[in-house]
């Protein structure tokens, strides 16, 4: 191999440096770039500049004097979350988690957002820290969808669910409400929000005098539960990790 295709080669396996830290799980791209801005990143013993390229396989990469460990497979995984356990990773309660629902996957996960104790359904969970964060951060609003059961004066549940703007005098975004069947004391919504507030949907049917029986997390922007048994738990598809990347 001739000097330069060797140097196109290592080109374009170099990657950019806020990318790499990233991909290792340490914080998001943005971050990495704070880091390297204010010289908390260096390669092969030098102070890093932001826009600068680096090959992990050739380069040596610290941040904070601490080298940057190679990735780990990634791994992501749609959980059925029962009613009835925690999302966290132990409870000092001694409760059950849903991390133990997916401790066999093989490498250690953690849940992306969070379904509440008595809450169920669609739960992601990654080792991709990178990933993590872009689902998370709010400028992203990802839709999620949920089939809640409420009871009470629930004739006109819909039109007032959607009708809530604030919440314990904090404003939100309105609700999609769809009234998927009545009965005379309860009916079943689904509901699709974007900020996901701390307890949103349950404070927002308290808002208006309703009390919620059930609550299943069902979609989160193009991923559906499906089939998935409760309780259980499968790997996303790559066509399902890439599409949290073109969600705008």
């Amino acid at each position: 191999m001739t000097g330069r295709a060797e140097e196109k080669r290592c080109f374009a396996l170099a990657e950019r440096l806020q990318k790499l830290i990233a991909a290792a799980g340490l914080c998001s791209r943005r971050t990495a770039e704070e880091w390297i801005a204010v010289g908390r990143v260096r390669v092969n013993g030098e102070t890093a500049t932001v826009g600068q390229n680096a090959d992990p396989e050739t380069d040596t990469i610290c941040v904070d004097g601490v080298p940057l460990t190679p990735p780990e497979r990634r791994v992501y995984l749609m959980l059925n979350k029962p009613r009835g356990y925690v999302t966290t990773l132990s409870d000092e309660r001694g409760r059950p988690t849903a991390a133990e629902l997916v401790a066999d996957c093989g490498t250690r996960v953690y849940p992306v957002g969070r379904l509440d104790l008595d809450s169920e359904g669609l739960l992601l969970f990654t080792n991709d820290g990178a990933w993590m964060q872009r689902i998370l951060h709010p400028s992203h609003e990802i839709e999620k969808t949920y089939e809640v059961t409420v009871a009470g004066a629930v004739e006109n549940a819909a039109a007032e669910l959607a009708a809530v703007r604030s919440i314990d005098g904090e404003p939100i975004a309105p609700a999609r409400v769809r009234l998927l069947r009545k009965g005379k004391e309860t009916a079943e919504l689904s509901v699709t929000i974007h900020e996901g507030k701390n307890r949103q949907i349950r404070r927002m049917c308290a808002a208006v005098g309703l009390h919620v029986k059930r609550l299943r997390r069902v979609r989160e922007h193009t991923l559906s539960l499906g089939a998935l048994p409760e309780g259980g738990w499968r790997e996303l598809t790559a066509d399902e990790v890439r599409a949290f990347e073109q969600e705008k």
